[in-house]
């Protein structure tokens, strides 16, 4: 695939991951969460060129920092996730405003990366970018996945309201009493 398709391609699955993780989801409770991630690293690492052979080890370096970059943004977009259950036991999640400010330091982070990369005259390719969204799409579902098997079904009857089948997120006003979200 060429640069400027996988360009594409990492700017429409970013697009679709950002703007959905905004509105209330349910977390998937099969095994399958890894498979999008899978896809996209096997799509990566299959395209030649990703270590620039005149700059070997600036090239791994710059490949290592962004992998470091998509698992802390991977983690903090899952830790700033706020997830629930429902009284039938499903587990949902939404992201808060901290999780949008995760995504707008992942990208300053990424554009300062391309900016190093490029004042060492390393010559950088989409494959890293998108094997870095693998990185960070794998980290998110495993931790939230996680964290829902972690919550007990929503209370029903007089229990409700008072925060039970609720996992506060980071930045989430922690404390206070959550309602439920329209759908």
């Amino acid at each position: 695939m060429s640069g400027l398709m996988n360009a594409a391609l990492i700017l429409a699955i970013a697009a679709v991951v950002i703007t959905r993780q905004f509105s209330a989801r349910r977390i998937a409770s099969d095994r399958r969460w890894w498979i999008v991630p899978a896809v996209l690293a096997i799509m990566a690492l299959r395209e030649p060129g990703m270590i620039d052979p005149h700059h070997q080890i600036e090239s791994s370096l710059l490949l290592g920092t962004e992998l470091v970059t998509a698992v802390a943004i991977g983690a903090g977009w899952a830790w700033t996730t706020r997830i629930w259950t429902e009284s039938d036991g499903a587990a949902w999640s939404r992201s808060t405003k901290a999780s949008g400010a995760v995504w707008a330091a992942g990208i300053c982070l990424r554009l300062g990366l391309f900016g190093i990369g490029t004042l060492l005259g390393v010559h950088q390719t989409s494959s890293a970018l998108m094997l870095g969204l693998a990185a960070t799409l794998l980290v998110r579902s495993g931790l939230l996945t996680w964290r829902a098997q972690a919550l007990e079904p929503a209370a029903t009857g007089q229990n409700q309201g008072q925060n039970q089948g609720q996992s506060p997120a980071y930045g989430d006003g922690v404390g206070r009493v959550l309602r439920k979200e329209r759908l």
